[in-house]
Order: C-alpha cells, then sequence, then structure tokens
C-alpha cells in the first residue's frame, strides 16, 4: 500500500483502487485557461492558501506514478476536506479549477497546459508571471493566464528544460529546448532577463498540413501549389525565405510530403520541428556546449558528417551561420532536392543572406566564387510572410536563373498582388504567374513534369 496524502488527510491509494474515469472535458475557452480574479483580493489569498495546504499534504512519490485522469478526483476531495476543515464556502467550478492547477503543477506544465491543449493558438510567450500572450489567427493577444509569481515561472521552464536533460539558471542563463510533443521552446531568465523569466514557444501542429490545406488557408493559389509540388517531385534545391513566424517551417513540411518514398533523407535542426512522412528519414538534432563550454556539436558539423550518410536529400531546418558554405556544397554534389529556410525580407534579400553565411565560414573565398556556388546550388526561392490580417502568404516564387557578370539573375515565376483589403480587414489581392519559361524547363522534362507545370502557368494567367 501507498500513501498519496501525509497525515493530515484521510484519503489513501490502495494498489488494488480502479483508477477513476472522468468524462471527457471541453476545450477550455483562451479566457478561462486560468484563475482570472483579482491575486490581491482575500478570497484569492483563501484558494492560494488551500492550495499551499494541499500541496503540502502530497506525498511527490506517490504522485508520480499517476495518472492525471486518477490523480484529479483525489485532489478534489482533498481540496474538499481542507476547505471544510478551514470553514471555506468553494463552488464546484473553484474545487475543479483548483483540482486542475494541481495536477498541471505536479505532473505538466502548470498555467501552461490549457493554452498547450488548445489547437486554436500557435504560439505562446511569457513575458514574466502575469503578462501571457497567446498567437490566435495569426493575431497576438493577451491571454487570461497568471502564473503566481516568478518563483512559479521559473520553476516551469526548469522542468521544460530538465525534460531533455538542460539546465536553466543564472550559470545558464538561455536555453532551446522543446516539449515531448515537439513544440519548440526557448527561454531566459534573469539576470539577462530584467523583468522575469521570459517563455516562448512554437506549438508543434498536430494536423498535418499540407499543400492542399494552405491553399484552403488562402495561402497560395491551387497553380501554385501545383508548381511547389513539381519543383519537389523533380528534386530542385529550394531555399524558403521569410520573417520569424511566416510559416517557413509549415510550407517546408508541406512541399517534404512530395518527396518520394523510396528516397533516404537527412534533416539537420537547431530543434527538431520537421515531420516528414517518408519511411527512410534521419533526424539530427544540434547539441550546445556544457557547463565547462565543451561538447557543442554545431549545424556545420552534422551537414558534413550527413554527406557521409549517403543521403538522397538533405533538409536543414534553418540556416544561419557558416554551415550555408557546407548546404551549397551538398547541393551541388549530387544531393538534389535539398531544402532549407533562410530569415530574410524577399528573395533578394535572401540571396544576400546567404552570400554573406557563406562568406562567415570561408572568408578567403571571393565574392564571385561565392555568387557562383549560390547561382549553381540553388534553383528557387519562395518568399512567405504574415500579413496584417493574420493569414501567411505566399508572396513570390523567384527562380535562380544564373549569372551575368558579378550579379546574380532572378526572376519572378509566380506573386501576390496587393489589391486593397475587404470590409472585415482580409487582405484582397491575387496570385498571378509571370507566365516565362524557367531556365530549368529541361530538368522539367526530364522527369516528364513540362507539361504539368506550363498548364499551372496558363491556369494562373488566366
Amino acid at each position: 500500500m501507498s500513501g498519496l496524502f501525509g497525515r493530515k488527510s484521510g484519503a489513501a491509494l490502495t494498489e488494488a483502487a480502479p483508477a477513476p474515469q472522468l468524462q471527457p472535458q471541453p476545450q477550455p475557452a483562451l479566457v478561462e485557461a486560468a484563475v482570472t480574479h483579482d491575486q490581491s483580493s482575500p478570497r484569492a489569498r483563501s484558494l492560494d492558501g488551500i492550495r499551499t495546504e494541499a500541496m503540502s499534504r502530497i506525498d511527490p512519490a506517490a504522485v508520480a506514478r499517476l495518472e492525471p485522469a486518477a490523480l484529479r478526483p483525489l485532489l478534489e476531495n482533498l481540496i474538499d476536506e481542507i476547505a471544510t476543515e478551514n470553514r471555506f464556502q468553494l463552488n464546484s467550478r473553484e474545487q475543479s479549477q483548483l483540482a486542475n492547477e494541481l495536477v498541471h503543477d505536479m505532473l505538466g506544465f502548470g498555467p501552461l497546459e490549457p493554452l498547450l491543449e488548445d489547437d486554436r493558438i500557435t504560439d505562446i510567450m511569457v513575458n514574466g508571471p502575469h503578462r501571457v500572450f497567446v498567437e490566435q489567427q495569426g493575431k497576438l493577444v493577451l491571454s487570461g493566464v497568471r502564473f503566481r509569481d516568478q518563483a512559479h515561472v521559473l520553476n516551469i521552464a526548469q522542468r521544460i528544460a530538465g525534460g531533455i536533460g538542460r539546465r536553466i539558471d543564472e550559470s545558464s542563463p538561455m536555453v532551446d529546448a522543446r516539449l515531448p510533443d515537439g513544440s519548440r521552446v526557448n527561454i531566459v531568465v534573469p539576470p539577462l532577463a530584467l523583468d522575469g523569466t521570459c517563455i516562448s514557444i512554437r506549438k508543434f501542429a498536430r494536423r498535418r498540413i499540407d499543400l492542399a490545406s494552405l491553399v484552403s488557408y488562402r495561402s497560395l493559389s491551387e497553380p501554385m501549389a501545383r508548381a511547389l509540388e513539381i519543383f519537389s517531385r523533380a528534386r530542385l534545391n529550394v531555399i524558403i525565405s521569410g520573417g520569424t513566424g511566416s510559416g517557413k517551417t509549415t510550407l517546408l513540411n508541406a512541399m517534404s510530403r512530395m518527396i518520394d518514398i523510396g528516397e533516404r533523407v537527412v534533416t539537420i535542426e537547431d530543434a527538431a520541428e520537421l515531420q516528414l512522412q517518408q519511411p527512410h528519414v534521419v533526424r539530427l538534432e544540434t547539441r550546445p556546449a556544457n557547463l565547462e563550454g565543451q561538447g557543442q556539436i554545431t549545424q556545420r558539423d552534422l551537414v558534413r558528417n550527413a554527406l557521409r550518410m549517403r543521403p538522397d536529400r538533405i533538409i536543414i531546418g534553418e540556416v544561419r551561420g557558416s554551415e550555408a558554405f557546407d548546404m551549397l556544397q551538398a547541393m551541388n554534389t549530387g544531393h538534389d532536392g535539398s531544402m532549407s529556410t533562410v530569415h530574410a525580407n524577399n528573395t533578394r534579400d535572401a540571396l544576400a543572406r546567404i552570400e554573406n553565411m557563406v562568406m562567415m565560414g570561408s572568408v578567403s573565398l571571393p565574392p564571385r566564387a561565392v555568387r557562383h556556388q549560390i547561382a549553381s546550388a540553388v534553383h528557387i526561392i519562395v518568399q512567405v510572410q504574415r500579413m496584417r490580417d493574420g493569414v501567411r502568404r505566399i508572396t513570390q516564387i523567384s527562380e535562380l536563373a544564373g549569372l551575368e557578370g558579378d550579379v546574380m539573375v532572378t526572376q519572378d515565376l509566380f506573386t501576390f498582388e496587393f489589391q486593397g483589403e475587404h470590409r472585415d480587414g482580409t487582405i484582397r489581392g491575387t496570385y498571378r504567374s509571370a507566365g516565362v519559361r524557367p531556365s530549368f524547363m529541361d530538368r522539367l522534362e526530364y522527369f516528364g513534369l513540362d507539361g504539368a507545370y506550363m498548364a499551372a502557368v496558363e491556369q494562373d494567367r488566366g
């Protein structure tokens, strides 16, 4: 027999006791995700006292062996018992809410749990204990979620980092981590974060998004989706460019679904986000230095190692440093169909950024040689942008046609033409094809896709 509560409580858990079955809970509304009453009110202080008393009576070792569904009704009974002892009247909503908060604190990620379960939310940003912002439908809003204090936020941050063997404290005040579902997390704590612990979570989409889904979201037109599918099937090297939160990784995931199941794919990321569906995928992730400053494995190290793993394609989650040079080498040495993302404002800027990153890692190369490498390696640059109506759209699909002297020549294949906005604030515009014959048409002919591509072009022109 294993006791769940301490001597002050008569409740106990026996090994033979069946786990209580809970009815499915409705998805919580955003404003109901946490206690929204005045934290300084007498009633709020009384609820905090009940929460503290309940925590003191719980055996952590016993709780760790329970599932949330089995723990919640036991906590509700304990909360009711403590309230009765203190002659404090709780309504059923407060009792259930306190039990949920305790379950999340002990077995989950505290007040963040309802936000993580809400599929309408794509980003979570914690700016201290009392300011938690979320992104819904492309717009940032202040949520009703509150942490108790700075120590509560730090405790949740340490639990997130500890889940993947990282540490976060004053000696190591920044960390990139991920949650069990794959969501990407960045944490910054004092003294670097002046207003308290900051947690930024980019949620991992549970639904697999493909190009057809992006068309339904008005992110691109059907002919553009068909063209991107053709580019992927024809094994063109693609760079996806855009700002933070513009949907670069989502588009990369959607395009990767077009990769043939017989190809061996190696993915390289700082924090694993890609959701490739192919059976032959090798996923690699970087490793930061330890406390002694040793043991760091960078993306450049992984790209070099990936070349020895006999990949058909190499997909780099995001190029942000000297690994750009090794990526170009891979694209130029038989690993056709490789893809990556880069931060930039338009397709021309994306090429300039890649050039600068190559120069960071290989300062001895003359600029013309770098540009020749880029022009030989990259076929397509796709620009994505999150617009002011919250919709993420593909605004440019450009090809890199080669060099003229020292200048890299690009031409737009598809563009989004802004035309205004509707009364509801959504952007009004049209996706257009330039109708030009791309320089890689012979490659499309080799794969038997030239006719399908020209049909897509004509459809968008019409």
